[in-house]
């Protein structure tokens, strides 16, 4: 057994969940004065500032939401000493401005080799009912965040086999000794990497995005908040002409949803049509979707259906990141699926056996595309790409 399996092996059999979300290049990261005057106690309960019309997420029962707890999780999440050669840390590829995604049609682990997959956007991240874009078994942030971390193929974090020498960093900084004891107050020995994953979870739970202008105008009674395209354009897009509310619904637009008091799991994966490789239905080796984990033929190609919120700043998009644009993909969903003309992946995803029914095609005038467009940007919340309490707390510099 691995030293990540041992060290973790209550999760969701993590040695055979590797290879999916990834972290990218390094940036220059500097921890200067950041003093723990300011932290919070111990013993903080945790309230939820959760936006108009927002339910209450869930949370382990194992792992209770607190102030310290998530304040340690965000230096962890800024800090590039998680990754075991000091390239990356996890906001590398998650980055605020950007919706918590990276901008770049694939990831890259600290290393520099290439990740299967594009960087997913993290706003909303706690009300999703699955985790990454294929695997149905990651169900809490608690497992998922053990992949970037430990995961071997491909490397992202690369902690695995320099775990001691990880660690130790943090228990050789007083600060972050200070910090982990805050956080985990009950516990002798608390800077482990059990403890690092629920810190680190507490802090993306409260990536919470609820304050766009159709935030704003649905949910807040401010009936300026929207322009007049954009109301047709939402109108359209909750129309039976597009089909799209049907896997993009609800409070954050997407089918992979849950929250506090409801039981039922949405199954949250579909099939676009984007690839039809042997004219069959086939995807491209590698890029099975929900298929890879259950054998299943008609789960071929299928992925989860991703939350629009801030869609306007998570380009490129689709699994692979070969959509680079918004107009790119609203040509895909208005052709019923992508033609793929030539090369190895050649083939006709509109024909797809598998592919979902509701991407069947749509013909839109020029105003339009351009009241759906003006739709899908009324749900960027510029609040919440620059919240504070969601930015790095280092300084960042040029060097190391």
């Amino acid at each position: 057994m691995t030293a990540p399996a041992q060290l973790f092996a209550h999760l969701s059999q993590p040695a055979r969940l590797l290879g999916t979300a990834g972290l990218t290049l390094a940036i220059g990261i500097l921890w200067v004065g950041c003093g723990l005057q300011d932290q919070p106690g111990a013993d903080s309960k945790w309230e939820w500032a959760l936006p108009p019309g927002f339910p209450t997420p869930k949370v382990p029962e194992d792992n209770p939401m607190s102030a310290a707890k998530v304040e340690l999780g965000r230096f962890l999440f800024y800090d590039r000493k998680l990754s075991f050669n000091e390239g990356q840390s996890c906001a590398s590829c998650h980055r605020q401005e950007l919706g918590f995604s990276d901008g770049l049609p694939l990831s890259f682990g600290t290393t520099g080799v290439m990740l299967p997959r594009n960087s997913m956007g993290l706003a909303n991240v706690a009300y999703q009912s699955t985790l990454t874009w294929a695997n149905p078994n990651l169900k809490t942030l608690e497992d998922q965040i053990v992949i970037p971390m430990f995961g071997e193929e491909p490397v992202e974090m690369g902690i695995t086999g320099h775990e001691e020498e990880v660690l130790g960093r943090f228990q050789g900084d007083a600060e972050y000794v200070e910090r982990f004891a805050a956080a985990f107050p009950d516990e002798d020995d608390p800077i482990t990497f059990g403890n690092i994953i629920k810190a680190l979870a507490s802090f993306c739970r409260t990536m919470i995005s609820g304050n766009s202008p159709y935030d704003k105008w649905s949910y807040q009674g401010d009936e300026g908040a929207m322009s007049l395209s954009a109301k047709r354009g939402l109108n359209l897009f909750f129309s039976e002409q597009l089909e799209c509310f049907h896997c993009h619904g609800g409070f954050n637009f997407a089918l992979s949803t849950t929250y506090e008091g409801i039981n039922d799991e949405p199954f949250a994966f579909q099939n676009t049509g984007l690839y039809n490789v042997d004219g069959e239905g086939s995807y491209p080796v590698g890029a099975t979707g929900l298929y890879e984990f259950t054998g299943e033929p008609g789960d071929m190609g299928k992925f989860r259906t991703m939350s629009l919120r801030n869609v306007t700043v998570t380009a490129p998009y689709l699994h692979d990141g070969t959509a680079a644009t918004l107009d790119d993909m609203l040509d895909i969903y208005a052709a019923g699926g992508r033609i793929v003309e030539g090369g190895a992946n050649a083939g006709d995803g509109t024909a797809n056996p598998h592919k979902s029914g509701f991407v069947s095609g749509f013909v839109l005038t020029d105003q339009q595309r351009i009241d759906v467009m003006a739709f899908l940007e009324s749900l960027t919340d510029e609040t919440f790409l620059s919240d504070p309490s969601l930015s790095d707390p280092f300084v960042t510099s040029g060097s190391n």
